[in-house]
């Protein structure tokens, strides 16, 4: 029986409502099993060896209603480290199933991830999971646990993402186990025992289009209304109460959501790596940090994902595309609750045809531009074709690009050469085209009123100076295993503010080095945590 700890000794207000309102599996234990008619499954945590907390967040502790005190308290590292559980809280695992790489997975559900219960604080309401807390039922093979290297990922990235005005999950801390966990980094033969750690996740909710799949795919129709129904209730309340037409409403949000998460990956470049349905949320935030990354050089085929390599299923330039299918199974979940397919598709056609219209919007900001030209098109697709010509890092170009002046573009390619990897290989012909596409970018920036100054300054608030590049993630990730953790507070630090200078920072603003080019961790990533 876990210890019971008093929520008062943190002084939570927890008001749990996905288990008081929402079917519950009624065999209780770890066991793998198929899970029907119900929402999740009651599992405590598994017990760890030696935890130790290696971080926490001051700003998820204030949204928690915590204080550093709190998180320096021994009841802080049992709770969040799943040794112990608050007293009048059951922590379950969430039933669902998801399309994995476009094939039918059948149920998956919360195999590594134990939510503990949720909190409100100054009226907003946060779940708190714990990643890589032990077996659940929905673990099939696997062993529910997580190693340090991925969780330092996820816990960097999941902060990272939210002060870049990405929409995302939360991350609260990051401990240690004590434990080793076997895991075959590359999936290739060579497993290796890793450091154990464990991650608490938070958000408004980790409910993802895979847990409507599910029982849409069951012909589950009744649960299928309750669990629509609850986040309605809880997440779109504003939709009113449950009928045909706030189920039709309630997709058209959905739909928008996730056009505009997309687009947010799309313009500070990074790749989610891992687009299944499972790993997509229904309120539209950045979920599952797994094989992720940023783009280096400016490329649309590129993907982080080594599963993932052959097909490039995942690849940046496809997660447009792939947000769309993806809405597709969606939209057909929900069918049996609006039985008419016209609304369905009328939703997913404004999602076709506002995503070019988002990206070209999303790239005038990118470039500086703040009225509307026919020719901005063209102007936009010359740029993605030459950023593509020659290996060019996307952070560094676009950032260096708000220092031109636009009464002299003539040197605007000297100006961003530093953005080039080999700028020895940018050919004559090259060269030309770029200088062709400055001067037709002046011409356009003599159009805007903007003076030079004030064109940089909002050039600066869309495109970020710091990004968490993977190499930087692994430098982190080297220095914890050999238990030193300055650098991974460094970069927690520095990627609060990714769209200020940080002059004492600039050693960060640059190209990926040539060592990370094909190192593991740097280059090629895997599902492996």
């Amino acid at each position: 029986m876990k210890d019971k700890i008093f929520d008062q000794e943190m002084n939570l207000n927890i008001q749990d409502t996905f288990t008081s309102e929402l079917p519950e599996d009624p065999i209780m234990g770890k066991q793998r099993r198929q899970v029907t008619d119900a929402c999740f499954s009651y599992v405590d945590p598994s017990p760890t060896a030696a935890p130790k907390l290696i971080h926490v967040s001051k700003e998820m502790l204030d949204n928690l209603g915590l204080t550093i005190e709190d998180s320096k308290s021994t009841e802080f590292l049992k709770v969040f480290t799943g040794n112990s559980v608050l007293d009048k809280t059951k922590p379950y695992a969430m039933s669902y199933g998801g399309h994995q790489f476009g094939n039918w997975a059948g149920q998956l559900g919360d195999g590594r991830a134990i939510n503990l219960f949720e909190v409100v604080h100054q009226e907003k309401k946060w779940v708190v999971q714990l990643k890589g807390a032990g077996e659940t039922p929905y673990s099939r093979t696997a062993d529910g646990l997580a190693v340090l290297r991925s969780s330092i990922r996820e816990y960097l990235c999941s902060e990272a993402m939210h002060h870049l005005g990405v929409p995302t999950t939360r991350a609260l801390s990051l401990a240690l186990t004590g434990d080793k966990v076997m895991r075959d980094v590359l999936y290739n033969g060579n497993p290796a025992y890793e450091k154990g750690a464990i991650v608490s996740r938070v958000s408004p909710s980790f409910l993802r289009f895979g847990n409507y799949e599910l029982f849409a795919s069951r012909q589950d129709t009744i649960t299928l209304k309750t669990l629509v129904d609850f986040t309605i209730k809880h997440h779109f309340s504003h939709l009113g109460t449950p009928s045909k037409e706030t189920y039709i409403a309630f997709f058209n949000e959905v739909v928008q959501s996730t056009l505009a998460l997309i687009v947010h990956w799309q313009s500070v470049g990074f790749v989610h790596g891992v687009m299944n349905t499972d790993n997509m949320s229904i309120l539209g935030l950045t979920i599952d940090y797994g094989p992720y990354g940023w783009l280096e050089g400016f490329e649309e085929g590129w993907t982080p994902n080594t599963t993932d390599l052959h097909q490039k299923r995942y690849r940046y330039g496809n997660q447009p595309n792939i947000g769309l299918w993806n809405l597709y199974q969606l939209a057909n979940a929900l069918y049996p609750l609006i039985e008419e397919v016209a609304p369905l598709e009328d939703a997913l056609d404004q999602y076709r045809s506002g995503f070019p219209k988002a990206m070209v919007q999303m790239m005038r900001e990118k470039i500086g531009l703040t009225t509307e030209k026919g020719k901005d098109i063209a102007l936009i697709q010359e740029l993605e074709r030459l950023l593509q010509e020659a290996e060019t890092d996307m952070t560094i170009f676009f950032r260096l690009l708000s220092k031109i002046e636009k009464a002299d573009t003539s040197n605007g390619l000297e100006q961003v050469m530093e953005a080039f990897y080999t700028p020895s290989e940018l050919s004559s012909s090259l060269r030309e085209d770029w200088q062709a596409w400055f001067q037709f970018y002046g011409n356009r920036l003599q159009e805007e009123s903007l003076s030079d100054i004030e064109r940089k300054k909002i050039m600066n608030l869309v495109n970020p100076k710091y990004v968490l590049r993977n190499y930087m993630a692994q430098l982190a990730i080297d220095d914890a295993e050999n238990g030193n953790y300055g650098l991974l507070e460094e970069l927690f630090d520095l990627l609060k503010n990714p769209y200020s200078e940080q002059a004492d920072q600039e050693k960060w603003f640059a190209k990926r080095p040539e060592w990370a080019r094909h190192k593991v961790g740097c280059s090629m990533l895997s599902c492996s945590s």
